[in-house]
């Protein structure tokens, strides 16, 4: 199929249900685990990602553990943050709040001083007067990194509610996520006090490089690129972006060469693919059983998931019990580029714990490569 940009004629490639999953599979490194480990092995994966989505729900590590551990060995759970943070990663907004690379900073950096991310005016509406610019001069001046608690405490403010979800009472950590979404401090590290923040020029070396010309450019080319195939129709995949797809920049940009369309037969969406992600060259599949993340980017689109793979996947922890038809925390199951069933676990006494396993229909479930699956997440526990 072709169609007319900007004078252009410009082919729109078909692709079958099964070449679709594939190319996911393929492009969001899920055949085999990178060769570097731990550390080293999660910068990579956060490199060639673009961004890793971040929730604080941890039943056998938290999204962020899983993805990572879905593709690197030798990643204990929590481990992630010590392995990127301070220095490989930041954390801002790109599909929700996310891990992105370092060399993502100048740009948010810019942008930040433009868009008015995450209820910013609200959260400075509420704080009093020169309460941000003092939590800033004294980390600053600290020398070094701090959590709030180690900060002064200026008071209490009126804390934000989100449909029942309540934000910070305290001024001192409000003043830091404004800081923080303004890009004058970052996330340098997370303990069991809370996040460690820092001043961008300690945490990272590339808190005075040159920003991109056009951070919406950069930022679509940065989304298409972390998500392989992203509908043009919109969605969460959008998040932050939603004045870019609605302009002329998604279609100047194919008409250019840089990204290409796609679509899928059986379905009228159209999708944005990177240029030339069709002919990749990826590994072969090593055989495991991968236990993925609720948040992974191969399920960000769960219309695309549903079409592709034939996968029907919600995540139900913000439902309520009686209208859950799985569980509250529950997993999905990828083996040899399917996804093949899914699991709700549990940790109980140290132990891994398979609460309820479901099985998809269609195909032979692989007991063994499901238990050596188990078995390498709990050496991951800690």
């Amino acid at each position: 199929m072709h169609r007319s940009i900007k004078g252009l004629a410009v082919a729109t490639r078909e692709l079958s249900a099964e070449r679709a999953a594939r190319l996911l599979v393929d492009h969001h490194g899920l055949r085999r685990v990178v060769p570097e480990l731990g550390a080293a092995g999660a910068r990579r994966v956060l490199a060639e990602r673009r961004c890793v989505q971040l929730d604080p729900l941890d039943v056998i590590g938290t999204n962020a553990d899983l993805v990572m551990q879905a593709r690197v060995d030798g990643l204990a759970r929590g481990a992630v943050y010590d392995a990127l943070l301070p220095g490989h990663a930041f954390e801002h907004f790109a599909k929700e709040r996310c891990l992105l690379p370092a060399s993502a900073f100048p740009a948010y950096r810019e942008q930040a001083a433009e868009t008015p991310w995450w209820r910013l005016g609200e959260r400075q509406r509420r704080l009093p007067a020169g309460v941000v610019e003092r939590v800033l001069d004294e980390l600053t001046g600290l020398g070094r990194a701090a959590t709030a608690d180690e900060l002064s405490d200026h008071g209490a403010v009126e804390a934000l509610d989100w449909s029942g979800w309540k934000g910070t009472a305290k001024a001192t950590k409000m003043a830091l996520e404004v800081l923080w979404t303004q890009c004058r401090v970052v996330v340098a590290g997370r303990t069991g006090r809370g996040k460690v923040y820092d001043v961008p020029e300690r945490a990272l070396a590339t808190a005075r490089a040159p920003a991109p010309a056009s951070f919406g450019r950069w930022a679509l080319g940065e989304r298409v690129e972390a998500a392989g195939l992203l509908a043009r129709a919109g969605g969460a995949h959008w998040s932050m972006l939603r004045e870019v797809r609605e302009g002329p920049l998604p279609d100047a940009m194919v008409a250019e060469g840089v990204l290409e369309e796609v679509t899928v037969a059986g379905s009228r969406r159209v999708y944005l693919a990177p240029a030339g992600v069709l002919d990749r060259e990826h590994p072969e599949d090593d055989g495991r059983m991968r236990i993925l993340g609720p948040l992974d980017p191969v399920l960000w689109d769960r219309q695309l998931a549903r079409h592709a793979f034939g996968f029907d996947y919600v995540w139900e922890v913000y439902k309520p019990a009686a209208k859950r038809r799985w569980g509250w925390y529950v997993c999905p199951l990828l083996h040899r580029g399917r996804l093949v069933g899914r699991f709700e676990p549990a940790v109980e006494a140290g132990e891994l714990v398979v609460k309820n396993l479901w099985i998809e229909d269609g195909g032979a479930f692989d007991r063994a490569a499901f238990d050596a699956a188990l078995a390498r997440q709990q050496a991951l526990l800690g």
